[in-house]
């Protein structure tokens, strides 16, 4: 009955700490990211208002240095309206639907079709890149920069480019622009996309000067603000980079708590990721790149802009040669099965754009049996289940142990407390007779403790799968579960949804969560 007791106990407590975190922490919390929210949306049309400035001083990537983007002021008003108002080429794949700007080649328009934002019918897709003025924009760029002092005109992010082949950018039929800067550099650009979320740029320079050039190849992803999302320890959301044999993983404040970070590196990727969708540039391979992660608080003129970019070493053109150089840009959905295929592909450790944390060994593979399952029974609920069994199953013998050691620990319960009182003051006597008994029952506490401890990060690894994959996103269960990423609608304080009221956070106490602790109790 002691030992009932003290679990029941063990119970109370444990509700009783995760109410009071809720209350005290997160509740808080949640009132004042509701509050920032409604904030940013009554300064949004003032936002939409700020002084025109210069495109000189707008330039984040002006060809004065062969440097990386060094500018803190985000493009704003003529300039987003110029964009806007730009000659776009359209994207239409089974994935996408958008548009390429011609000036500056810019990709900032960009949708997946088949990726609603809600469940809602007739749910817009959602949108992984728009424009300059947007709200939370994403945008990227490629282009080229010269040392300081020479003026040679190269296409940088407002520059026209020319549309000479194609029409419509399709997975069977890539797209050609042209940059010629009249003194002889001709810049051609082709774009194809394949049929998941990747394109491939492939760049020519065609030097028909006399002279030798030398141009610095550079690329930048700019995002204007941070995605509306709970934070949470077992997301990354921010900067991320795998650069050399570094993974970079940089968090939206700390880039603008710790300014600049710089790496060099001879291979890799960097770009930016969300919870369920990313961008990264994959630079041409064996060029040194230096890559920089830069960020811009926000103040009452402009937005907070935070930047990923790189900057290739000088490529010298000699009098009537070519150079070639192939780079390509990730834009969608974080698929596995898509960002695997890429990384056996070889962009080296791409798979690690899935935050599957410290214990990717157990992650990955967890996540891998949820999906094969779900795919012979066609329900990512049920495979979560039988996924759950099949791990109580494969720890039951350690679990029996567990359990064995228990009763007997309940077993000498009484002589362990007789020692307690006749050795009460003397601890050390205490101690030895306690290993005295231990010995003589067989008896190792320890191994009450040791199944718990080895469950611990599977069952971590089980939930990070579920909450960091978009596998689960929209995904149904049965009844009124019709989102296994969402949380249950239904708490117990508002009869599981049978009282038309919404209780507060801290009442949210589904039907599942109340069947898992019977279940345990069991």
């Amino acid at each position: 009955m002691g030992e009932n007791n003290n679990f029941i106990f063990a119970v109370i407590l444990s509700l009783a700490v995760l109410l009071g975190w809720q209350y005290f922490v997160l509740e808080p919390k949640y009132q004042a990211q509701k509050q920032a929210e409604l904030a940013a949306e009554q300064t949004a049309l003032a936002a939409a208002e700020k002084q025109s400035q210069s495109a000189s001083d707008r330039d984040p990537l002006a060809p004065q240095q062969p440097v990386a983007s060094t500018s803190d002021t985000p493009v704003q008003s003529s300039e987003a309206v110029a964009v806007a108002d730009s000659p776009r080429v359209a994207i239409e794949t089974d994935q996408f639907r958008g548009s390429i700007a011609l000036l500056g080649a810019r990709f900032d328009d960009l949708s997946l079709a088949r990726f609603p934002v809600s469940q809602a019918e007739g749910a817009p897709p959602v949108k992984v890149l728009q424009p300059r003025g947007a709200d939370l924009n994403w945008q990227a760029t490629l282009g080229y920069r010269v040392t300081a002092g020479d003026a040679t005109p190269v296409p940088g992010p407002t520059t026209m480019w020319q549309l000479v082949a194609g029409d419509v950018l399709r997975t069977d039929s890539p797209i050609t622009l042209e940059y010629k800067t009249g003194d002889g550099l001709i810049f051609q650009r082709q774009i194809s996309v394949d049929d998941k979320f990747m394109f491939t740029i492939s760049d020519r320079v065609v030097n028909e000067r006399a002279a030798l050039v030398t141009v610095y190849p550079f690329g930048q992803i700019t995002r204007i603000g941070q995605p509306k999302s709970n934070k949470i320890f077992v997301l990354h959301e921010g900067a991320i980079g795998f650069l050399g044999e570094t993974l970079a993983e940089i968090t939206y404040a700390d880039m603008i708590e710790d300014g600049p970070q710089k790496i060099q590196a001879t291979t890799g990727w960097l770009g930016f990721t969300d919870k369920y969708w990313a961008t990264a540039l994959i630079p041409s391979a064996d060029q040194t790149i230096d890559a920089r992660f830069t960020a811009r608080a926000a103040d009452q003129a402009s937005d907070e802009v935070y930047r990923a970019d790189y900057l290739m070493t000088g490529q010298t053109i000699a009098a009537g040669a070519t150079l070639s150089l192939d780079s390509r840009f990730f834009a969608g959905a974080k698929v596995v099965n898509a960002i695997d295929v890429y990384a056996e592909q070889g962009i080296k450790r791409f798979d690690l754009l899935i935050d599957w944390g410290w214990f990717y060994f157990l992650t990955k593979p967890m996540f891998r049996a949820l999906h094969l399952i779900y795919q012979l029974i066609g329900n990512y609920g049920l495979s979560i289940l039988i996924v759950t069994v099949f791990i109580k199953l494969l720890f039951f013998p350690l679990a029996s142990r567990s359990y064995e050691t228990m009763a007997k620990m309940k077993k000498v319960q009484p002589e362990m407390t007789k020692i307690r009182e006749v050795y009460k003051d003397d601890k050390q006597a205490q101690q030895q007779e306690l290993m005295k008994l231990y010995r003589e029952e067989k008896l190792n506490p320890l191994a009450g403790c040791l199944p718990v401890l080895l469950q611990i990060p599977v069952f971590f690894a089980l939930y990070k799968v579920l909450y960091v994959t978009l596998d689960m996103r929209h995904e149904p269960f049965y009844g009124w579960i019709t989102d296994l990423a969402a949380p249950d609608p239904t708490s117990l304080f508002n009869l599981f949804g049978l009282i038309p009221w919404d209780p507060p956070a801290l009442l949210m106490v589904g039907f599942w969560p109340l069947v898992m602790g019977m279940t345990m109790f069991v």
